[in-house]
């Protein structure tokens, strides 16, 4: 009676067993809520696989560090990571843009005032020169309205650095601002979405 008993347990756990496998894939993490839009695309003009995040907004005035953005200024950030090929093993580089718009046309940022820079947990870490790739006035003699878009590539370790932050400012010449946590987690899940491989690893060891 024993061993029927025993072979009876033994048999309804092994029944169980696939019903309890399949619930816990259905019950996986949900993505990251932090809002922002990701999108995998293949440039076949460039033959590339391009992983970008859309721009978000960063802020709108109030921004500290530096000297801070400045009051009516709003700041958008996107970020793209480029893989050549049809493949996301192996990133060449990483793309960070960011685009000002204000109602005064003074607050654009000259090439003498481009550099740009980041403090990831504390650590100041340089970026490069910014490069003009849009600049839109208002229409009129008196309309002041503005929107410059600057862009920058770095190399992936240096991207992957700013994702790891749990803490990240920019700077734009001297002005400043805090990404918000929603910012900071998007860049974490835009670099979750490609397979670093041991070349990429290699890479990131002799940044540091």
């Amino acid at each position: 009676m024993k061993h029927i008993l025993v072979l009876c347990l033994c048999a309804g756990l092994l029944a169980q067993a696939p019903g309890v496998a399949q619930q816990r894939q259905t019950t996986a993490a949900p993505p990251p809520d932090h809002g922002g839009k990701i999108e995998t695309k293949y440039d076949g003009l460039r033959r590339e696989t391009v992983v970008a995040l859309r721009p978000m907004s960063v802020t709108c005035g109030g921004g500290k560090g530096a000297q801070g953005i400045t009051k009516g200024v709003c700041v958008n950030l996107a970020a793209s990571l480029h893989c050549p090929g049809q493949q996301l093993d192996f990133v060449r580089h990483a793309t960070l843009q960011i685009t000002f718009e204000t109602k005064d046309w003074d607050q654009r940022h000259p090439p003498d005032q481009r550099a740009l820079s980041a403090v990831a947990d504390g650590e100041t870490i340089p970026l490069g020169t910014l490069r003009l790739v849009n600049q839109e006035a208002g229409e009129g003699w008196f309309d002041n309205r503005m929107k410059e878009v600057l862009e920058v590539t770095v190399p992936y370790a240096v991207f992957e650095r700013l994702a790891r932050a749990q803490f990240l400012e920019l700077a734009v010449g001297s002005k400043g601002f805090n990404l918000r946590e929603k910012n900071v987690a998007a860049l974490r899940d835009l670099n979750s979405r490609v397979r670093l491989s041991a070349r990429n690893h290699k890479a990131v060891d002799s940044s540091q």
